[in-house]
């Protein structure tokens, strides 16, 4: 017998598409961006960093709110006529540390401070009533780790004397309170139970804070190391991590070195403005870089609209020219295709040279990886006399590349603090055959 289809209704799925629909609920949407908005409160205006750390603290704040209604609610139910002096204070912790957020437009410390001020005096309240046994004064150690956190590390002036309250507080609490003194009689059972909430506590917030500052730690670790990938070799990077204070220099016998540059970009800048021209030069090189990742090869700099790469440094490679042409006929198709994608009068000439280069870590605040010798100023001699939409390449390139590529003879041409050499044009592999202009 044929399935029949069901019919469409409005009703909530069943089974596993369940979960999708309450998780795509307009309701939990609303909730969740309510609960953005409970965060965020009272943030505006502040540094990303330091909102960040406000909005931590309107998180703890409305933790406390929750557990401390709780605890007030609990101890009114067992005895109000025993508890009342405890339920009061719990109360009164809740208001006031519900007024958090709005405290934050007296400064980016004034909460933690209402925060650190209010429970250290709630603490000391708590044991006067209860006792020691009560174990209730061992929160304020957590203040050694949870002050780094509200407070931010820039902040010891206030960081030092916050855990130092802290710790005399503390030792006020065991020496000034103990069971026989508490002005209410607890049940042992009531007291153990204060003391396991108040040792979960403590634990919980110093492994929260531990944990906060570690990611931190691990956070900012993994944006420098991508900003250092993002800027040099990956092989380098890893070599100034072993080795911080050591230069970073080596000499490579052979590698290959790849100068492009657009031609009649300034007419076209001039034509184009600043916005089309720099989403232009973003997109050529953006495709650039995606290139010269595929290829493995090394992107060295851009600047302006030149764009410059080696094949076979940092790390040596036996078919280093192979990249080299195979990427730089890469880049004329990709100028091809944007050509005809954006209409504009696009072409690029490229000048290719190979022999022994020098290489290197340069500068201190923006240091960039870099390299230089003989065979980097032929490439750029070779780019300056190129044709538009053509790979000039040198002799020794013409040699390393054998067999595999195509290439025409363009015949002697006098090259500037060269002298006359032969030159050629790198037309395409002769494996997969690529246009060359």
């Amino acid at each position: 017998m044929p399935r029949q289809e069901q019919p469409e209704t409005d009703e909530a799925p069943e089974r596993g598409g369940m979960l999708d629909w309450i998780w795509s609920s307009p309701a939990l949407a609303a909730a969740g961006a309510w609960l953005s908005r409970m965060v965020e409160a009272g943030t505006q205006g502040y540094p990303p960093d330091t909102k960040r750390r406000l909005m931590i603290l309107n998180m703890i704040a409305y933790l406390i709110v929750v557990t401390t209604l709780i605890y007030g609610l609990q101890q009114a139910a067992l005895d109000f006529e025993r508890f009342w002096p405890i339920v009061y204070i719990n109360f009164a912790i809740v208001l006031i540390v519900a007024a958090v957020p709005l405290v934050h437009r007296f400064g980016s410390a004034a909460a933690a401070l209402l925060i650190l001020v209010t429970e250290c005096a709630a603490l000391l309240a708590f044991t006067y009533y209860l006792g020691r046994e009560s174990g209730l004064h061992i929160q304020y150690i957590a203040f050694s780790a949870a002050a780094f956190v509200v407070f931010g590390l820039g902040r010891l002036w206030l960081i030092v004397p916050a855990i130092t309250v802290a710790l005399i507080l503390h030792l006020v609490c065991w020496f000034w309170f103990p069971q026989s003194a508490a002005k209410i009689a607890t049940p042992q059972h009531v007291l153990d139970s204060l003391y396991t909430q108040a040792a979960i506590t403590t634990f919980g917030l110093i492994a929260a804070a531990v944990f906060y500052a570690f990611r931190l730690a691990e956070n900012a670790k993994a944006e420098t190391d991508a900003l250092l990938r993002n800027i040099l070799p990956d092989t380098i990077v890893e070599r100034l991590k072993a080795k911080p204070a050591e230069h970073v220099a080596d000499t490579f016998q052979d590698a290959s070195i790849l100068f492009a540059d657009i031609s009649g970009f300034v007419p076209l800048a001039r034509r184009l403005g600043a916005v089309e021209t720099v989403a232009l030069l973003n997109k050529l090189v953006t495709l650039f870089d995606d290139l010269a990742e595929r290829h493995g090869v090394e992107k060295i700099k851009t600047i302006g609209d030149a764009y410059m790469v080696a094949s076979g440094v940092p790390e040596p490679t036996a078919d280093f020219a192979h990249r080299l042409a195979r990427m730089a006929l890469a880049m004329q198709e990709a100028v091809h295709e944007l050509r005809a994608e954006t209409g504009y009068d696009i072409n690029m000439r490229m000048g290719m040279a190979t022999g022994p280069v020098m290489a290197g870590v340069i500068g201190r605040q923006k240091f960039s990886y870099d390299i230089w010798g003989d065979a980097v100023n032929l490439a750029a001699r070779l780019e300056n006399t190129s044709v538009p939409g053509r790979i000039h390449i040198c002799p020794a390139s013409r040699e390393r590349l054998g067999e595999g590529f195509e290439v025409e003879a363009r015949g002697a041409i006098d090259i500037k603090g060269v002298g006359e050499r032969s030159t050629w044009f790198l037309m395409g592999s002769r494996k997969s055959r690529h246009p060359g202009g």
